[in-house]
């Protein structure tokens, strides 16, 4: 397929033009980044995988009745996917404390957590993505009342299918954060899961071991990233364990 117009370039993903209105094509590139952008490296095969990973859930979601934006793969590395207009909001989903919950609360990592807890963070790159309210959402205008039932609604929904998906596997979920979209069909808007779904967009850890299969271990030089997210593919039979991806790091202070 021809590529199109280039609409959005980030750290992980562009979106070009679709082949019809109302879509965009979405490309997994292979760069990392960590500290907002801060370190910075080349994984190799790391858009397959993430292409891949993310097909799977996005199928699996619409499969259950959880819409997405996801329509179908392309290519090894390309997905076609609706166009919508993104609330400016990352979702978060913890079952366990890690991350920055830890650092905030105290709370020890590993810790497992009454419930699973949604937590809002205002998309700006240049603010650092900085945590919010349900009263600056609204004040803000970024969702209404209602929107906000269907988000906390549709990530919980993620929440229990993903969780469901992976300890099947041996794998805990541990957190994820999303991206919600609208989707306008005549005077009605819809709301669905945007973005990706993938190991750079979740924690996961082996139950067994408590080994981390996501992008904790580029963050924290933990081992080698292509690896951990090629057993995620495996487990998953999303890809077989021959197909891991050569890391070449290109590291930035």
């Amino acid at each position: 397929m021809a590529r199109r117009t280039k609409v959005y370039e980030g750290k992980a993903k562009i979106l070009y033009e679709g082949p019809e209105p109302g879509t965009y094509v979405q490309y997994f590139k292979d760069d990392t980044t960590a500290g907002d952008g801060a370190k910075m490296a080349l994984i190799e095969g790391k858009g397959v995988l993430n292409n891949r990973l993310s097909e799977y859930f996005m199928n699996g979601l619409n499969e259950i009745g959880v819409p997405t934006h996801f329509i179908r793969r392309l290519n090894m590395r390309e997905q076609l996917v609706r166009a919508v207009e993104v609330i400016p909001l990352e979702v978060v989903v913890r079952n366990v404390a890690a991350g920055s919950i830890s650092k905030r609360l105290g709370i020890e990592e590993g810790t497992p957590l009454p419930r699973p807890i949604v937590e809002f963070y205002y998309k700006n790159d240049a603010l650092h993505d900085p945590m919010v309210s349900e009263d600056h959402i609204l004040a803000f205008g970024w969702a209404t009342h209602q929107d906000l039932d269907e988000i906390v609604a549709l990530a919980l929904r993620v929440n229990d299918f993903i969780s469901g998906v992976m300890m099947g596997v041996g794998i805990k979920l541990i957190d994820f954060k999303i991206e919600i979209g609208r989707i306008f069909e005549g005077d009605f808007q819809r709301l669905v899961v945007a973005d990706e779904i993938s190991p750079d967009s979740c924690r996961l850890w082996d139950v067994k071991t408590g080994e981390k299969l996501d992008k904790d271990v580029f963050r924290r030089d933990l081992g080698n990233l292509s690896e951990a997210y090629t057993e995620v593919a495996r487990r998953l039979g999303v890809m077989p364990a021959s197909a891991t991806p050569i890391v070449k790091p290109t590291l930035m202070n």
